[in-house]
């Protein structure tokens, strides 16, 4: 098995991609990019590591539940919705090693062995591996947001890569949910002022040649132009620099763009 790629996935609004929609089209595109992230891995992995932006925790926590259930943390949606299923197991072995591996690197760390996967994880991976046959860890994030140490935290996962295991973040790459509703309502058509500025600013710094340059401006991504117009709170944003950190070397492109609620969403992959 060659070294896994890293990868960070737009997952949507709440359970979007199993519910109706007006228009019925709405979620489709981001949907496709879904169903082909397994065409863009390459290869099955041994395992999957997601950071999810709905945890956060003191101290960044592993999940270590055998099998664990569904969170159904989102408000106001069909009631078929919350009667999802997503039987993907866990890996404790996995944990183990993502906790021993953030040890060497100096990071504190605790395991949660009762956590189930909320609905950043098991979402986009019901769209994209559908048949819950691989094992799934989840990673919090770390309650502070800092970014360099998110960045850190994926440079300590790195060699996961080289042992199967695909490196997920879910999030969002705009997640303005005040503007984005606002837009809802009138109608969805009208751009989100300022989500091409900061899109146009994310896909160059992920795909700079230099992975030094390319992890700088992610940790000082608060300058870029737009920025707290996109995140004004950055959870979750942080998952693609858990992502990069993981990459190395590699360098990122862009591997899917639409327009949801006026606003750009963006994915992107590393190797």
């Amino acid at each position: 098995m060659s070294k896994m790629p890293t990868l960070f996935m737009p997952h949507g609004g709440g359970p979007c991609f199993f519910m109706d929609w007006d228009p019925p089209d709405h979620w489709d595109e981001m949907a496709n990019y879904l169903r082909g992230v397994p065409d863009d891995v390459g290869q099955t992995p041994r395992a999957i590591v997601v950071i999810s932006g709905h945890w956060e925790e003191r101290a960044v926590t592993v999940q270590n539940n055998p099998a664990p259930d569904l969170l159904f943390d989102y408000y106001g949606f069909p009631d078929s919705t919350y009667r999802l299923q997503y039987p993907a197991p866990g890996a404790p072995r996995v944990s183990e090693r993502i906790v021993s591996l953030l040890a060497e690197s100096g990071i504190e760390s605790r395991q949660d062995s009762q956590r189930g996967f909320d609905h950043g994880v098991f979402i986009p991976l019901k769209v994209a591996f559908p048949e819950a046959n691989i094992p799934v860890v989840q990673l919090s994030l770390r309650a502070d947001l800092d970014p360099a140490g998110h960045i850190a935290i994926g440079r300590a996962l790195e060699p996961l890569r080289d042992e199967g295991v695909l490196i997920a973040g879910s999030g969002l790459s705009y997640h303005n949910m005040n503007t984005m509703m606002r837009n809802m309502r009138g109608g969805g058509g009208a751009a989100v002022p300022g989500s091409k500025v900061f899109d146009d600013w994310l896909t160059a710094a992920v795909a700079n040649p230099d992975p030094e340059a390319r992890d700088r401006a992610l940790i000082a991504w608060e300058r870029a132009p737009a920025a707290r117009e996109a995140h004004p709170r950055e959870e979750h944003f942080l998952p693609l620099h858990v992502v990069a950190g993981a990459a190395g070397g590699d360098i990122g492109k862009k591997t899917y763009g639409g327009s949801v609620l006026g606003s750009i969403q963006s994915a992107y992959q590393f190797g």
